[in-house]
């Protein structure tokens, strides 16, 4: 099944990210909750509200919050450490947010891979 084939956030956001993964030669994982991950490690998820969020470096994030208006990713009533909230417009742009997605990607593949249950 393909990633957000059970998505019940607007069709446009989830076409906008699909296209942003594509481009960077990644898939989207989750039917119900769009995401992308590497070695076990969430970078990047399209919410239900259609807002896309990366995971970044604390550096990169302060860089990406000075120049973008954009605020921390709260889910569940909780401040998700580590995630900035891509403005509407940026997700729009898949050349200027595939170089974010990138730096994403890269940072996420410093951490140690998360154990498998295998």
């Amino acid at each position: 099944m393909p990633g957000g084939s059970d998505y019940q956030g607007p069709s446009d956001a989830l076409e906008r990210y699909g296209a942003v993964v594509e481009e960077a030669g990644e898939v989207v994982k989750g039917t119900k909750n769009p995401y992308t991950s590497r070695n076990g490690h969430m970078f990047s998820f399209l919410d239900v509200e259609g807002a896309m969020a990366l995971r970044l470096s604390d550096e990169q994030a302060d860089e990406f919050l000075s120049r973008y208006d954009s605020g921390p990713v709260i889910q569940y009533g909780s401040v998700m450490r580590g995630y900035v909230s891509v403005p509407d417009d940026l997700l729009s742009d898949t050349g200027e947010l595939g170089s974010w997605f990138e730096k994403a990607y890269v940072w996420i593949g410093t951490l140690e891979p998360k154990a498998t249950k295998k």
